[in-house]
């Protein structure tokens, strides 16, 4: 499985917890990861890394997210789908050693595949305000 297969295995799984809300975090994974007939380590590995440190990072990842919004924009605007590719994203940009052009272009992907007409363009402009606030 490439990275970007495991990137979008990855956000639907990101997805799937945005919706639940479940509470047992291994238990989520491993059903996913079972119910997709997810068999390669490396995907496993990549899919698990992501969702916890995710979770771990909540905060901060939702914080950059709320920050690089427009001034009139709350998080709870945000569709459960950008939000979830905008999470992996700025996971992978801030703590993974991932280009994050490489990263954008996947993000913007995925939000071309899932999310509404506009959610590339919106998935594009927040990511591209993270990067800047990083420099």
């Amino acid at each position: 499985m490439n990275r970007s297969a495991m990137r979008e295995q990855a956000f639907k799984l990101i997805y799937s917890l945005e919706i639940t809300k479940q509470e047992e975090l291994q238990e989520q994974v491993d059903l996913f990861l079972e119910s997709n007939e997810i068999k390669d380590e490396n995907a496993k590995k990549y899919i698990q890394d992501a969702i916890f440190g995710i979770e771990k990072n909540k905060e901060t990842i939702e914080s950059l997210i709320e920050k690089n919004l427009k001034t009139d924009w709350k998080m709870d605007r945000i569709s459960k789908v950008d939000l979830s590719i905008l999470k992996l994203a700025i996971y992978e940009i801030k703590y993974k050693e991932i280009p994050f052009k490489v990263v954008i272009n996947e993000a913007v992907e995925l939000a071309k595949k899932y999310g509404e007409d506009s959610s590339k363009n919106f998935v594009n402009g927040i990511l591209a305000s993270v990067v800047k606030g990083d420099n």
